[in-house]
């Protein structure tokens, strides 16, 4: 029926096609549309079924034209678009080998990496995609809301990733990020149309609500159940979207708040021998790849040296240390010495379900360093409890996906919580520290692209305050609670105590007056004589929330379904408002 096509369209081919950086082979069939037979009776099908796909986004000449030229013959959504991707990556890669961008890079150090980081990100964005394309049969209106979040979520996360991609550039000394940032500018706009199609859907299908619908062209029935075992088959490292990681319900996960001596690691990691693992690198490197059962490395305490990464194939990983101050992971890679951001943090966590607790991640390089990150966080479903986190400017890069952070420490100087994620800090304490000559203090610099765009950094029941080195000097460097990395940056302080080491001012720009009016930004029932907001900026994006606004921004709303896989870990959790103590 009409119906059904078009909502295979749009929670199919549109939101998860468009997105496939521009250089996808996707198609549409339909039965409504003008009587005729044979090929224009498709093509009239199809035309109108793409401009109503196409109707919300923001790039609507961009979606009409690709989805019309890349029509094809197959009736079967599902296949149309494991095709697309996978021309799409056959694409991407060539487009990155053969390019005048990688040819610039040879004589540019910066760029050079800048092309490296690309590929990395590029290659995780494809995942992503690919991993929704996987998801296309377990859909059901049972759960519709976990399904689009999920969707959503991802699909932002390759947007994020393409604005990595651009950053990585920075600096470099020839026009390679120029000709990057021109390369994907197609799929830039595609995503933001994909992602404007997923965030519309669900008011669609509230608004199709029409009794005795039949969804089976989405996967719904019996045939689902089916799809999802064996999308859920051991080693494959992925689940279906609208469904929990097969490995939230494991007892085996839920160790955040049991005793070290109780918890039963999978690898020991100790200086003086007594573990089976001397450094973390190699612990990691045991870490079965796509890993559905958790994977525990305890590591005893000591101060470790090392450069630790957990790639995306690494997946549902556990660092267990103990203690912040008794288990410390060191480094001092930064922006200063020649290494791009991206590269510079100490431990970079990248597959999906990591988790760590009682440990300290630090990055020493000092303010005269410039950015240098100790804590990268790319997982999806991350959850970081009873950690330190100390650096100067960029501590903690928390990029894309669902993020909790529970009574951790985070210290910093210039923007030292940023990136896109959808992250909520409870029960944390944000520290200034003092900073380099001429420089300011920036906690946050959220970096979302998209007005409907999942990233936000939410902080609730958190005490912003500065260490003793930054009070003495206070009134000479003012501090901030953010500023507008990117044009839709997001930030909410709420029921936290924020003390006199924030300025009365609150918020800084970027640049001018860039982001101002598009911004969101606010501040809820916070206590402390940095909370006073009668001498905050007059910002159009500066908005004041209702009860029921603030209460979207908790856990349990704002991941959709935070209550369904942040308990179940066992980490100390506030599902609604919670206040600093």
């Amino acid at each position: 029926s009409p119906i059904v096509i078009a909502i295979s369209a749009i929670c199919v081919v549109a939101c998860v096609a468009a997105v496939t950086l521009g250089v996808s082979k996707y198609g549409h069939n339909g039965n409504d549309g003008p009587k005729g037979g044979g090929d224009d009776h498709k093509i009239a099908s199809g035309t109108k079924a793409i401009q109503s796909i196409c109707q919300p986004t923001r790039y609507k000449q961009a979606c009409e034209t690709t989805l019309s030229n890349s029509a094809g013959n197959t009736t079967d959504p599902k296949e149309l678009v494991k095709a697309a991707f996978r021309v799409a990556k056959d694409e991407i890669t060539k487009a990155l080998e053969k390019s005048n961008t990688i040819k610039a890079a040879k004589d540019d150090p910066r760029a050079a990496e800048g092309l490296e980081i690309c590929k990395e990100v590029v290659g995780y964005a494809v995942n992503d995609l690919e991993r929704t394309v996987d998801s296309v049969g377990a859909f059901t209106m049972d759960n519709v809301d976990d399904f689009l979040e999920d969707l959503r979520v991802w699909i932002g996360g390759a947007i994020t990733y393409q604005e990595v991609c651009f950053e990585a550039f920075e600096n470099s000394t020839s026009d390679a990020g120029t000709k990057m940032r021109s390369f994907f500018n197609v799929s830039r706009e595609l995503s933001s149309n994909a992602l404007n199609i997923i965030t519309e859907a669900k008011s669609m299908l509230q608004y199709l609500d029409i009794p005795g619908l039949d969804l089976s062209a989405l996967g719904s029935g019996a045939g689902s159940s089916a799809h999802r075992r064996l999308l859920h088959k051991a080693g494959t490292g992925v689940w279906v979207a609208g469904e929990m990681p097969p490995w939230v319900n494991d007892p085996k996960h839920k160790i955040m708040n049991v005793p070290v001596s109780q918890i039963k690691p999978d690898a020991i990691v100790a200086q003086d021998g007594s573990g089976q693992y001397k450094t973390i690198g190699e612990a990691v490197g045991k870490v079965p790849l796509k890993n559905e059962i958790p994977f525990i490395i305890y590591i005893k305490a000591g101060t470790y040296k090392e450069t630790v990464l957990i790639e995306k194939k690494h997946t549902n990983v556990i660092l267990v240390g103990d203690g912040p101050t008794k288990t410390i992971i060191t480094g001092s890679k930064n922006f200063a010495d020649g290494i791009q951001t991206f590269k510079t943090s100490t431990v970079g966590a990248v597959g999906d379900g990591f988790m760590a607790r009682d440990i300290g991640f630090e990055n020493t390089a000092g303010p005269q360093g410039h950015q240098a990150v100790a804590l990268r966080v790319v997982s999806d479903f991350a959850v970081i409890y009873n950690c330190h986190i100390s650096g100067h400017q960029d501590t903690l890069y928390a990029v894309r996906g669902r993020q909790f952070y529970r009574d951790c420490t985070i210290s910093g100087t210039i923007d030292f919580i940023f990136g896109d994620a959808q992250a909520v800090f409870q029960n944390c304490k944000l520290l200034v520290r003092k900073p380099g000559p001429n420089q300011q203090c920036m906690v946050t610099a959220q970096g979302r692209t998209e007005e409907k765009g999942p990233g936000g950094f939410v902080m609730e029941g958190c005490t912003i305050s500065g260490e003793p080195d930054y009070k003495a000097v206070k009134a000479q460097f003012p501090a901030y609670l953010g500023r507008p990395w990117k044009e839709y940056s997001r930030t909410i302080f709420m029921y936290s105590n924020i003390d006199d080491c924030i300025a009365p001012q609150g918020w800084t720009e970027w640049r001018g007056t860039f982001a101002l009016d598009t911004l969101f930004y606010a501040e809820y029932q916070n206590k402390g004589t940095g909370a006073d907001t009668s001498k905050r900026v007059k910002w159009a994006g500066l908005k004041t929330l209702s009860a029921q606004q603030a209460d979207g921004f908790t856990p349990a709303k704002l991941f959709v379904s935070g209550d369904k896989w942040i308990p179940q870990t066992g980490v100390p959790y506030a599902a609604g408002m919670f206040s600093a103590s």
